[in-house]
């Protein structure tokens, strides 16, 4: 029980006490209220205050700038409206003067009609003047205008003729004048450096015998023993009243090789019938296919071109027995490749590229007797077969001017081979062509207006035309020497060049009485 009052007391303790305290802090909270409010009140009228001054002094400011900006504006439209007052006044002006302007662009205009005017009478008194003068012309000279423009047009055409030797002349100086000396020194170096020799032949071989008895021998009974040798070798052989001496005929160079050999073979064994004869002819051309592949690689060796394909050497070779003009082919194909290396080097093009164009360049000769087409397209041909470069294959195919040099190493090939074949001693022709290409020189000379003789001299090198000095001067001189130069060109076939010299002079005759 005591127990119980005791936790009553201490209850009622509790809830007196929790009320005692929130009446002390509501008195207390409602004091800090108070005092919150009237510090709060008071801050307000501070703010009013200060924003009533901040806003009177913005105020001012604002007006201040007003004013400020006012008077800017106020200047800045003084300035615009004296500155369209100026320019007001300067398209016045302008208007002045274009006024002024229109008006002496009308009395100018005014004027040029005036004299359009006058021209025209002018022009109609002229035209009638010039048609009097031109009958009057007609009627004193004898001429029809269409004989009168053939003399005008004649004079013009000897003008323009004149013209164009001049230029002619100029540009053959210049053109020698660049590239005369070097062209010169690279070729002669490259002669002097590369001398060869040639062997002449002809289509016949003479084979020398020990006495006139071995021709019968030869025969053979009932002729049998030379049927079988022609038969075999495909060569005439010509038993004539020669002493001591059989001729062997043939196209063939090769076949007139293994007949010689063949038949010196006999005369040194002595023993000549059919079977030993076929025996002889058969280790002839053994000796000549050997002596064919030695050629070929002798000429490698000699040019300093490696790397070829067997079957190409083998046909270098064949070349030892081929001739044009009397020239060997073979020696002819070395000094091309040395001439054209010496010409690389010079030039600072590939050598060994030149050299191997050089000594292939006439490969297709190596055919020709067995094959169609020209010794150029056999040429490629054989080059294309064996896989040889392309400028290679260019330089076969233009060497003779026949296609456009694709390379500087064709260029420089068709050089060497003209070279090749234009020294002296290079080549020679028969008496009969000879004469008629200096005949055709001659001809195609005189064909020209003005010339009065020509002679072909210095073996068809050089042709000199003598021309009329009444008809040719001397600025048509050089005209004339260029257009026989082209007509000889693309009419003769020929090795090397011909120069052409025109000789105009004037001689004074008198005789002493």
């Amino acid at each position: 029980m005591g127990d119980l009052l005791t936790v009553i007391v201490i209850f009622a303790a509790t809830v007196i006490g929790g009320f005692i305290g929130w009446v002390i802090r509501r008195q207390t909270a409602e004091k800090v209220i108070g005092t919150a409010e009237k510090e709060a009140e008071r801050l307000i009228k501070g703010a009013e205050s200060a924003a009533e001054t901040k806003k009177r002094e913005a105020v001012v400011l604002a007006k201040e700038e007003v004013v400020r900006i006012r008077g800017e504006v106020d200047k800045e439209t003084k300035e615009r409206r004296s500155e369209l007052q100026r320019m007001e006044r300067r398209v016045l002006q302008r208007d002045e003067t274009l006024d002024k302007k229109s008006e002496t662009l009308e009395r100018k205009e005014d004027n040029i009609q005036r004299r359009e005017s006058e021209l025209e009478k002018k022009s109609e008194e002229i035209d009638a003047v010039v048609a009097q003068q031109k009958a009057e012309l007609i009627r004193l000279a004898g001429l029809t205008p269409e004989e009168a423009k053939q003399i005008l047009l004649r004079n013009l055409e000897e003008e323009l003729a004149r013209e164009s030797a001049i230029r002619i002349k100029d540009f053959e100086a210049r053109a020698k004048e660049e590239s005369e000396k070097r062209a010169k020194n690279i070729i002669s170096q490259a002669i002097h450096r590369c001398a060869a020799d040639y062997v002449a032949e002809t289509t016949v071989s003479v084979v020398t015998l020990p006495n006139d008895e071995m021709k019968g021998r030869i025969i053979g009974r009932e002729g049998r023993n030379i049927r079988a040798l022609e038969t075999l070798t495909g060569i005439d052989l010509i038993i004539d009243d020669t002493p001591e001496a059989v001729i062997l005929s043939g196209f063939d160079p090769i076949r007139r090789e293994i007949a010689r050999l063949a038949l010196e073979k006999l005369i040194i064994d002595g023993r000549i019938h059919p079977a030993r004869i076929e025996e002889m002819v058969t280790k002839a051309k053994k000796e000549v296919d050997q002596n064919i592949r030695e050629e070929g690689e002798r000429a490698m060796f000699e040019a300093g071109v490696h790397g070829l394909h067997p079957e190409i050497v083998k046909l270098l070779g064949r070349l030892r027995f081929r001739t044009s003009y009397g020239q060997n082919v073979l020696r002819h194909s070395i000094e091309v490749a040395q001439l054209s290396g010496f010409m690389a080097a010079e030039l600072g093009l590939d050598v060994q590229a030149a050299k191997r164009a050089g000594l292939l360049h006439d490969i297709g000769k190596s055919v020709d007797h067995d094959s169609e087409g020209t010794h150029i397209e056999l040429g490629v041909d054989i080059c294309r077969k064996y896989k040889e470069p392309a400028e290679t294959i260019y330089a076969v195919e233009s060497h003779h001017g026949d296609v456009e040099p694709k390379t500087l190493t064709a260029v420089i090939v068709s050089a060497a081979d003209a070279i090749s074949a234009a020294r002296p001693g290079a080549r020679r022709e028969t008496l009969e062509s000879y004469i008629k290409r200096l005949q055709k020189l001659e001809e195609i000379a005189d064909q020209f207006e003005g010339v009065e003789k020509s002679y072909a001299i210095q073996a068809g090198r050089e042709i000199r035309v003598i021309v009329n000095t009444e008809k040719i001067n001397d600025i048509l001189a050089p005209k004339i020497a260029y257009d026989i130069a082209k007509k000889i060109e693309s009419e003769l076939e020929y090795p090397g060049q011909i120069k052409v010299v025109v000789i105009r002079e004037t001689r004074a005759v008198d005789f002493a009485k």
